[in-house]
């Protein structure tokens, strides 16, 4: 049985100095990771569109920042997305963060989905397909270039031939985060990932009641399945990780039926929704400990806005 290790993730700070107390208070709470998405248009009706929030920080910046700002807590992506970069460049950005931060990168990569914020900025929105057989060839390209010896991948998505990858990682190699909610995805990650991060699925391409749909009890049983079909025998090296992107610390035994009501699912549903952490400090200890049993569910991450009402959760489950 994996211990408990708990990651903050913040979208949208409101100044610099934010920023930096948000990933110090972070580490001084026991955190394991302070972790940024990847997200890049502002607001206007293209983003409403999508129905996500608003992040104001570019990934790379923002994660060599609070990784100044810290000592020991690990700075995550959760996660990039691999259409928005040169996969060349990618692996350079990320090589560079875990030099100067002395090895305290945590590399979520994903397939990408927001096609709104796609169109919006002028990145083609390929079928999932395509997307999946990028991803596959970036995952390639950063083992390679993390290693030693020249490069020599001149495939459909990724090309970089004769040179090596420079500078290396502290980490031999940075354990790697991928994050999705579709079969394809997840097998992937079951083959490729050392931490699998459990997603929607965003096929529809923005967020909504679908989306929070497709991530019930049983639905994340199937998900599951999917990792342990691509992993095979190294399922037991992989941990699992998902965002507790409903989270109430609160005694109100009415507030699991009114959020479940704005998903279009009944109230027990919601309740056992393995996004979902509502109730007192004791009942969601009581939860998370149900679901790792129940999913292997060890890693999970929290919003920057509870951070301090989960604080106890952390002190009290981190490690154990």
């Amino acid at each position: 049985m994996r211990p408990f290790r708990f990651g903050l993730q913040s979208y949208a700070p409101e100044t610099a100095e934010q920023w930096r107390t948000q990933a110090r208070r972070a580490e001084d709470l026991g955190f394991s990771t302070f972790s940024v998405a990847d997200h890049v248009i502002g607001p206007g009706p293209a983003l409403a569109a999508t129905g996500h929030p608003v992040q104001t920080v570019a990934v790379i910046p923002a994660m060599a920042v609070a990784a100044e700002a810290t000592k020991t807590i690990r700075i995550g992506s959760r996660v990039l997305c691999a259409d928005y970069r040169n996969p060349v460049m990618l692996a350079k950005e990320l090589a560079t963060l875990d030099f100067f931060s002395g090895g305290r990168l945590e590399l979520g990569i994903g397939a990408g989905w927001l096609q709104g914020e796609y169109d919006a900025i002028g990145v083609p929105f390929e079928t999932a397909g395509t997307r999946l057989d990028r991803l596959e060839e970036i995952i390639t390209l950063l083992r390679a270039a993390f290693a030693t010896g020249q490069l020599d991948q001149a495939g459909k998505h990724v090309h970089a031939v004769g040179f090596e990858a420079v500078p290396k990682p502290v980490q031999q190699p940075p354990k790697l985060m991928i994050g999705g909610g579709s079969r394809r995805v997840l097998g992937i990650a079951g083959r490729e990932a050392d931490i699998v991060s459990l997603n929607f699925d965003n096929s529809s391409g923005r967020l909504g009641a679908a989306g929070v749909g497709s991530s019930t009890a049983s639905l994340t049983e199937q998900k599951i399945g999917w990792i342990k079909a691509g992993a095979g025998d190294r399922f037991d090296d992989i941990e699992i990780e998902i965002g507790a992107y409903f989270t109430v610390v609160t005694d109100d035994a009415a507030t699991v039926a009114k959020m479940a009501t704005m998903f279009a699912l009944d109230e027990a549903e919601f309740a056992d929704h393995p996004h979902a952490l509502i109730g007192s400090v004791d009942s969601i200890c009581a939860q998370l400990t149900e679901r790792r049993d129940r999913y292997g569910i060890s890693y999970v991450t929290f919003g920057a806005s509870v951070m301090e009402a989960v604080a106890p959760v952390v002190a009290r489950l981190a490690g154990t």
